[in-house]
């Protein structure tokens, strides 16, 4: 019998498992396609490549301010998409080498529940003293009537094209929407965003969907906000999408349409029932404070729980689950301090409560600013929009950092560190950033909250 049998080889299974055999644990990881889950395979990573091209793409466009002329450009999707699909092979098979060399055994097959100590795969049972459930998520489909036409794709289906579209509808202004309506924009598409919420990217500070929304009209890429999609209907010139807009009625009409509506559990096949795991109503797996079902023995982590559904939480409620498992007293994740990235043009990257939150909450805070237009080095980058917002509470205490602008993935992480530690700004304050960086971008916006900052002029009184 073994000590632990995964279910879902993912950022939340694959580093479960690993860390399980360091705990000493007799560990079973069960995958139905290639380890790395969706981030790997048809997310994060894949989108993070074309991601790249696209910014090589712009670059280029760009090249006459840096005094180099390209007489030509001509872009290939397939050898994109080649590209992309050797780093992800590369980084699979890396994944699968590790997990092997910690001990981890792989068994590749479709995993359900027989009870809570018998795992049924592909025929042959598999007995075990505890279970993880890391199955992730996949693409929601909305209730859209047309939805089912060729031509309509999940964010799965628009990586693996060869061909960039030449006019592509996004039905969805979240992460995922404007991640591809930026890539290809940049790929040669005619981009048009539909979102059904007043602002794209709704869930972040609002300041920084506004500003986003600019950036995207600079990039041109048509945006309609408190929009309705009605239908999708095929006609002579393409997919149309019929659209109750806030000025009435409206067709946007393309070549492919993606739905990037969000996410939702992966749980076919499990046979939760059969055991008497509970989920709530939209589907996620219910968990306790230590990822145990209310099935004794039980666990789930990742995606299929719900939450914020990002692989870097994934991975560490793997890991938390896994030492509560093996009986060790491991810190708690620190939810108030998780950092979300949005790879678009500009980058977006965040942690923390937002303006909109703290207001709702009644909590009194201050805010500080700094634009990447001041930032010695973002001008000599030329990438000069947008601005490090920092939020503060009556006490100084920093509990938000929002970034818009150039790496902004990579700022946040000293964002980050300030929520999760729950430091003041005198802490931070002296902290001495290099010159020139992007980083001093952070520092005078955390001067900024109590208007203290060298490179903003000062506040009108």
């Amino acid at each position: 019998m073994k000590d632990l049998v995964v279910i879902g080889g993912g950022p939340g299974g694959y580093i479960a498992a690993i860390r399980a055999r360091q705990l000493g644990l007799d560990v079973t990881l069960i995958e139905k396609d290639a380890v790395g889950g969706t981030c790997l395979n048809r997310g994060c990573i894949p989108t993070k490549a074309y991601f790249k091209n696209a910014g090589v793409i712009k670059t280029i466009t760009e090249s006459q301010e840096y005094g180099v002329e390209v007489s030509q450009l001509n872009f290939d999707m397939a050898t994109a998409k080649a590209r992309k699909d050797k780093v992800v092979s590369s980084l699979v098979s890396g994944i699968k080498q590790l997990l092997l060399a910690n001990g981890v055994e792989i068994i590749k097959g479709e995993a359900s529940l027989v009870d809570k100590n018998t795992i049924l795969v592909d025929g042959q049972e598999l007995k075990t003293e505890k279970i993880l459930l890391a199955t992730g998520s996949v693409p929601s489909l909305l209730p859209i009537k047309g939805i089912e036409l060729e031509g309509v794709m999940t964010s799965d289906d628009i990586l693996e094209l060869s061909e960039v579209p030449k006019r592509l509808v996004i039905i969805g202004g979240g992460v995922i929407g404007l991640e591809f309506a930026c890539i290809f924009k940049a790929f040669g598409s005619e981009v048009t965003v539909i979102e059904y919420q007043p602002s794209v990217l709704n869930i972040l500070d609002k300041e920084i969907g506004k500003r986003m929304g600019v950036f995207l009209k600079k990039q041109k890429i048509t945006v309609h906000t408190s929009a309705a999609v009605q239908s999708i209907e095929k006609t002579n010139d393409g997919l149309e999408v019929q659209v109750e807009g806030k000025k009435g009625q409206l067709v946007c009409t393309g070549d492919m349409v993606l739905v990037a509506g969000g996410r939702k559990p992966y749980i076919a096949g499990l046979k939760l029932e059969k055991v008497g795991i509970e989920t709530d109503k939209r589907g996620f797996i219910t968990v306790d404070d230590n990822y145990q079902t209310n099935v004794e023995g039980i666990y789930a982590i990742g995606d299929v729980i719900g939450g914020q559904m990002l692989a870097h939480v994934a991975s560490e409620e793997g890991i938390a689950a896994v030492e509560k498992i093996a009986g060790s007293n491991g810190e708690k994740l620190h939810y108030n301090a998780v950092p979300s990235c949005i790879f678009t043009f500009p980058e977006i990257a965040t942690v923390g409560m937002t303006e909109e939150a703290l207001k709702e909450s009644g909590i009194n805070y201050k805010t500080g600013k700094f634009l990447f237009a001041a930032n010695g080095k973002a001008m000599t980058m030329g990438e000069t929009d947008g601005f490090v917002k920092i939020i503060a509470d009556e006490n100084d205490q920093i509990i938000g950092v929002h970034i818009i602008g150039p790496h902004a993935s990579d700022l946040i992480l000293e964002g980050t560190m300030l929520v999760k530690n729950q430091m003041k700004t005198s802490q931070v304050i002296g902290t001495i950033h290099p010159h020139p960086t992007l980083g001093e971008a952070m520092m005078e916006a955390i001067l900024d909250v109590n208007q203290q900052a060298i490179h903003v002029a000062p506040r009108k009184k």
